[in-house]
This record gives structure tokens, C-alpha cells and sequence, in this order.
């Protein structure tokens, strides 16, 4: 599973069993590139009178002890794109019942969704990104998926398809949590190599402001499902170098 962590500072991803920790800044300076890295911000400049926010990441990755032989089953990217994107994207397990390798789909998944994020046609909307890369899968599979694209003005856009989440904390409070989407329990939406699966259509949009200091822990259900909110809490606020925030 994957949990990135994102802490948001002006002035400037980790499955329960992955995760990554970020930090957003201002004035951090990386090229503008998109690239399968465990640690990514972006280079921003002030705009207006209100600083900019850009990402500083952090991952820190933990597979379930039954799938440490093939690194676990889950995926994600960090870009400095713009104000930085991060995803996760959580390879359904069942698969292996039919002799499918669940990491496969994930993993090209999110190595499509690195490769269209600058596309022009995806126009930084976090939809568009799991529409054209899911498009470009060719594995057989499944996988839930989260996407979340930072704005160099503070607006966190995300969509998410499936029970990955994220939850965006705040002065030692959570003050966002996405919702999963579930036809029943421990079946949740999922992009499929399978007409019967769900589309970018389906995904839950949502957009969030940030501020400096804000982090965001996204991650797959793995981590959700075993680590409570307040212990999500406690854990992120006791380090100020979020790639130090691993949950375990």
C-alpha cells in the first residue's frame, strides 16, 4: 500500500505499508519535470501578494509481509510539475486468484499518469490524468486510484476512484478527509483492464485551500484501515522533517 505524507510551509507521499511524506514550500527550486522519484517540489514565485506553495516529499514504503518477495501491490508518482502532483494507486489483490500479478496495473497505471502529466490536453485537472492514463493501460487488473495536483496558488485539486484516501491536518487538527467509494464492503470502485470497471467518470472531485504548514498523508486503504486518524495525527506532528514521518 502506499501513504505519501505532505506537510504544506510557505516561504517557502506512504502506503500504511508505502508511504510518502511531503512538505509544501514556497521558493523550493527543482526543474519543472515529472519524474517516478520518492522526493520532488517544484521551483514558485510569488504571485500577487500570497506566496506560493509547492510540495517537499518524503516516501516511505513498508509491503504487507506476504508480498514482500514482489515489493507489494501498489504504485505512486511525485512530480514537481506546476505546484507538484503525487498518486497512489492500490493493485486489487483478487487478481492473483486468476494467476495476475495485481502490481502490474498499478504500476503502468502510474507510470501513464507520470508520463501525461505536463499533456496539454490533460490541462492539470486530476481527472483528466486518471482518464488519459488508465486509457493507456494495457495490463490486465485493477487498481483504486488517487490523484491530487497542487496549484501554485494553494488549491489542492484531487480525484480519487476506490478507497485510496487523504486526509489534509492542520494545526494538529484533520480538517479533510476524502470519502471512499464502495458498490459494498470490500468491494470498492476500481479502474479495470474490464469493461465492468469503473471510468474517470466515476471519480469523487474535490478541491481544497491550503496554507502554509498544512500536511497531507494520501495513501492506499491499507493504511487507513489499520492506522486511526489520531494516531495519522500523532504521528505526522511529531517530526518537522516530513521524510522522517514514516508510519509503521
Amino acid at each position: 500500500m502506499v501513504v505519501p505524507v505532505f506537510r504544506a510551509s510557505v516561504a517557502s507521499f506512504h502506503p500504511l505499508f508505502d508511504s510518502l511524506c511531503t512538505r509544501l514550500s514556497t521558493n523550493s527550486s527543482l526543474p519543472k519535470n515529472s519524474r517516478l522519484l520518492p522526493f520532488a517540489s517544484s521551483e514558485l514565485n510569488p504571485v500577487q501578494s500570497r506566496p506560493e506553495l509547492s510540495f517537499c516529499v518524503g516516501t516511505h514504503l513498508i509491503p504487507h509481509p506476504n508480498k514482500v518477495e514482489r515489493g507489494g501491490e501498489d504504485a505512486f508518482f511525485v512530480s514537481c510539475y506546476n505546484g507538484g502532483v503525487i498518486a497512489v494507486a492500490d493493485g486489487v489483490s483478487g487478481w492473483a486468484e486468476q494467476n495476475v500479478d495485481p502490481s502490474l496495473f498499478s504500476r503502468e497505471l502510474m507510470a501513464n499518469a507520470s508520463y501525461f502529466v505536463e499533456d496539454v490536453e490533460v490541462n492539470y485537472d486530476p481527472q483528466i490524468l486518471i482518464q488519459k492514463a488508465h486509457a493507456a493501460t494495457s495490463s490486465v487488473g485493477s487498481a483504486t486510484v488517487i490523484v491530487a495536483m497542487l496549484e501554485r496558488n494553494g488549491i489542492l485539486k484531487v480525484a480519487s476512484v476506490g478507497d485510496c484516501g487523504l486526509r489534509i491536518i492542520r494545526k494538529g487538527q484533520i480538517i479533510f478527509s476524502s470519502s471512499p467509494q464502495e458498490h459494498y464492503f470490500d468491494c470498492p470502485y476500481q479502474l479495470s483492464s474490464e469493461a465492468v470497471g469503473q471510468t474517470y467518470l466515476d471519480a469523487m472531485v474535490t478541491t481544497v485551500e491550503l496554507i502554509e504548514g498544512d500536511t497531507i498523508v494520501m495513501g492506499s486503504d491499507g493504511l487507513f484501515d489499520n492506522v486511526f486518524d489520531h494516531e495519522v495525527v500523532s504521528m505526522t506532528t511529531r517530526f518537522i522533517d516530513v521524510s522522517e514521518a514514516g508510519i509503521s
